[in-house]
């Protein structure tokens, strides 16, 4: 095994949660302590020997995963380039604070995780028999992260059992992975 896929599933491991992160803050059971998380990631950077932004990057997107949204905002807010900007936009999606959102996902532009982020979401919209979410979100196959804000915000009072809403909570996970996996060099 490479050191790249020892890293990518030494980190994908830190999103294994009881239940998927919620389109809003949380809390949520069976995540971790900042702390936990904190030492964690300490030791998988000594072991991976990532420069310090992208393990600032890992540890921004691990945190917010783990509902630890000012944590995430404080590192993201820290990082002055699209990847930084990324984790800012899901922050303030999460929070909610969609405007803010909307905001910072501009400013990211075309990021390199969103052509697998389609990709994934596309595929899982389509066994959901939900090909009107896929063009809402993925119009002309490109990801539009502002339209999964607005997504977000519509589904934000729906009850918790309505399958849409555990549709957009698998797609923000997809989210979540392609991200992870552009932080660590595979996009």
């Amino acid at each position: 095994m490479n050191t790249t896929s020892t890293a990518e599933g030494d980190y994908r491991s830190l999103l294994q949660t009881p239940t998927l992160a919620a389109l809003g803050p949380g809390p949520r059971p069976g995540v971790q302590s900042v702390e936990a998380l904190s030492a964690r990631l300490s030791q998988l950077t000594r072991k991976h020997c990532q420069g310090t932004r992208e393990a600032d990057l890992l540890r921004a997107l691990i945190l917010l995963w783990h509902d630890h949204l000012d944590a995430a905002h404080e590192i993201a807010q820290g990082i002055d380039d699209r990847d930084g900007a990324l984790v800012h936009s899901m922050m303030h999606r999460r929070e909610p604070d969609y405007w803010n959102s909307k905001y910072w996902f501009r400013r990211v532009g075309r990021h390199p995780a969103f052509a697998a982020l389609a990709l994934n979401s596309k595929r899982c919209l389509k066994e959901a028999s939900r090909e009107d979410q896929a063009s809402k979100l993925i119009p002309a196959g490109v990801w539009d992260p502002c339209a999964f804000v607005d997504a977000c915000q519509e589904a934000e009072p729906l009850p918790s059992s309505d399958p849409l809403l555990a549709l957009l909570v698998k797609v923000q996970s997809l989210e979540f992975e392609a991200v992870m996996g552009c932080f660590l060099g595979l996009c």
